[in-house]
């Protein structure tokens, strides 16, 4: 296996690069504070290409790989997690259309989610079924050329906007999961609401709130592949969305450890700069270690689902754990070594402390990721 980037990779990740320390960067802390959704520089990215990294060339997309993905991703999220993991959940669910769905389904809406004229979100997790997604209960009943939705889901990113659009894992038949099935669910659908805008410890850039639906009519056309086979399409997309996310993770912490490796080549003590004290190069070279052991496997990852490997599925949740829990603990190590500012907001190390952290949780908890490894383990 080649671990070194082609120029055109290069290329990829420094475009990436520019347009966090251009357009992301520079404002996160104000978006944070003020808990404001960059709509209008999502759209920017999507202009490079950034809202489509995996779909077909034909409907608008880029057509690139999730290895390609992993690098955009990372790059991104240098300048803001947050934003970079809605970008991340915009590309999952644009991939499932353009994976499952019908040509017709394709050209109806793809066009519109690589401009990101609509911003889409992902809706599966409910208020009594979080890890156990099978379990979940808004229920889908065919009336005629219609399903009425009754049900609630919880914990979705970007539910509210005015340009919104949902896929939406429902229950169209028995318990488990073959009962599971997936609609696209416009704005402006009657009969779908929304909770509250969710205080929360990080993620702030992006609306976190409940989408409701009560008796919402949703055409059968905007079914996604056979019902029963909505379960798949969702585990299918999570495989991609873990990575995306551990990538996220990486982007974060190293932002964080150049802040903190910027601090401490100005700071002194005891009349030395903080990075001439051997104990704290030890620790920055564990830190600095720790995030390539991390990026490194998250490649092998997303080279393994590139390539449809069996093994994919097993090996892009050891890379989320990996990455996830990686990345926290090094923007936390990060924020300790500026000592009392690193708490401080203006030196935006707690704000990317507080955005990694759900990273552990979102896209199935790290305890879930290790489920997986081990019944891959021992069947």
């Amino acid at each position: 296996m080649n671990f070194t980037l082609s120029d055109e990779q290069t290329a990829i990740r420094d475009m990436a690069l520019d347009f966090a320390r251009a357009r992301i960067a520079p404002n996160a802390l104000d978006w944070d504070e003020r808990k404001h959704f960059p709509v209008a520089e999502l759209r920017e990215a999507a202009a490079l290409g950034m809202a489509g990294i995996y779909t077909r060339e034909d409907v608008g997309g880029s057509g690139l790989t999730r290895l390609d993905a992993a690098l955009i991703f990372e790059a991104l999220a240098t300048g803001c997690p947050c934003v970079s993991a809605f970008l991340s959940i915009h590309n999952m669910c644009a991939w499932m259309i353009d994976v499952f769905g019908t040509e017709d389904q394709r050209r109806k809406w793809l066009p519109m989610l690589m401009r990101m004229d609509r911003l889409a979100s992902y809706c599966l997790t409910e208020p009594g079924s979080g890890s156990d997604a099978a379990a979940l209960s808004t229920r889908a009943v065919r009336d005629g050329d219609h399903y009425v939705l009754n049900g609630q889901k919880q914990f979705i990113s970007g539910a509210g906007n005015e340009h919104d659009f949902y896929v939406v894992m429902v229950r169209t038949g028995q318990a488990g999961p073959k009962g599971v099935s997936c609609l696209v669910v416009e704005g402006g659908t009657s009969g779908v609401s929304f909770g509250k805008n969710e205080r929360k410890m990080g993620w702030n850039a992006q609306p976190t709130r409940a989408v409701i639906f009560e008796d919402a009519r949703v055409p059968v056309a905007n079914r996604i592949g056979a019902e029963g086979e909505g379960f798949r399409f969702a585990m299918a997309g999570l495989d991609g969305g873990r990575l995306n996310i551990g990538a996220c993770s990486l982007g974060g912490a190293q932002a964080a450890l150049d802040k903190a490796l910027a601090y401490m080549r100005e700071r002194k003590a005891f009349g030395k700069r903080l990075d001439e004290f051997q104990a704290l190069q030890f620790r920055l070279a564990d830190m600095s270690t720790e995030l390539e052991v991390a990026r490194t496997f998250l490649w092998r990852a997303a080279s393994a689902l590139d390539a449809k490997s069996p093994d994919a599925t097993r090996l892009c949740a050891m890379a989320k754990r990996v990455a996830t829990d990686s990345g926290f603990q090094v923007a936390n190590d990060a924020l300790q070594m500026l000592g009392g500012y690193g708490y401080l907001s203006e030196y935006g190390i707690e704000k990317i402390v507080r955005d990694l952290r759900v990273h552990q949780i979102l896209e199935g908890t790290n305890e879930i990721m290790r489920l997986i490894v081990a019944r891959a383990m021992v069947g």
